[in-house]
């Protein structure tokens, strides 16, 4: 991806000079919902982030000496043109849409953070809080998305950076209060459907920002879409699951099939278009 010398967004904010803590007592009022990516890449449970998050655990943050190496730095500098592109391209849209587009903030962190949604590690993966419109990466993950799940390319890390954008996307458009209020009415494994599917949708906004980009400012190079098509086979549920545990349990999946998450990446970007993302509509998968 052509990346160097261009936009950087100034809703970055750096967290990874601070470590958080946890201090003793319970408070509530934490959002019950957050958008988590790849928790289950070092075998846990999504549901174990959301039942954390209700708690609402208290926490403190320390400043820590922290000396970021020239890699991390041009991970970073990655970061701000990726979310600097989201911002050009998602305001387009929506302006076309006859509606404004507010901005997230996206927090660099280093181990561990703390967010309106509660306490996250690394372990957690890149995630969206709607509690306070940010969107949280520790780029250590970046890293480990080439080590671990085989996901290479600078463009893997923009697909990822997207599809956390995408939730964001989802929130203003009403998605994500609807999907708050069928939490309590549907079986989990129920919802566990229909969490596949708003993970799905995040996936195809991830697709309709990398074709607009393009058009908007050339930013491929040969191979990028490639990049990103193994990225979001690499975050499968079933590859995931075949992965950690060896045996996979789709009543449990809460991302899509490796199948299903390349196939909405590459709807959005070839059509560009919005209206065809629509995959809460019955036989969309």
């Amino acid at each position: 991806m052509r990346y160097k010398g261009r936009r950087q967004s100034s809703n970055i904010e750096d967290r990874r000079s601070l470590s958080t803590g946890r201090k003793v007592g319970i408070s509530g009022g934490v959002l019950s919902i957050v958008i988590v990516i790849v928790f289950v890449l070092m075998g846990g449970d999504p549901q174990t982030i959301l039942s954390l998050m209700q708690s609402g655990s208290d926490y403190s943050a320390t400043s820590t000496e922290y000396q970021p190496t020239v890699q991390e730095e041009e991970l970073a500098e990655f970061v701000a043109v990726v979310l600097a592109d989201t911002e050009d391209v998602w305001h387009k849209l929506f302006k076309e849409l006859g509606a404004v587009y507010r901005e997230p903030r996206l927090v660099l962190f280093s181990g561990q953070v703390n967010s309106a949604c509660g306490f996250s590690s690394a372990a957690t993966g890149p995630f969206y809080c709607p509690g306070d419109d940010r969107i949280y990466i520790d780029l250590l993950f970046l890293e480990q998305l080439q080590k671990r799940l085989g996901a290479h390319g600078d463009f893997a890390m923009a697909y990822i950076i997207a599809h956390e954008v995408g939730h964001h996307v989802q929130k203003q458009f009403g998605t994500l209060d609807e999907m708050n209020s069928l939490r309590q009415k549907i079986s989990q494994s129920q919802y566990n459907e229909m969490t596949v599917r708003l993970e799905l949708q995040a996936d195809f906004f991830a697709g309709v920002w990398a074709h607009h980009a393009q058009k908007m400012k050339n930013i491929l190079e040969a191979g990028d879409i490639e990049e990103a098509v193994n990225a979001a086979q690499a975050v499968g549920d079933d590859r995931i699951q075949m992965k950690s545990q060896g045996y996979i349990v789709p009543d449990s999946f809460t991302h899509g099939t490796s199948a299903q998450r390349m196939s909405w990446f590459k709807k959005g970007f070839l059509t560009g278009n919005i209206s065809d993302g629509n995959t809460f509509d019955r036989n969309a998968i």
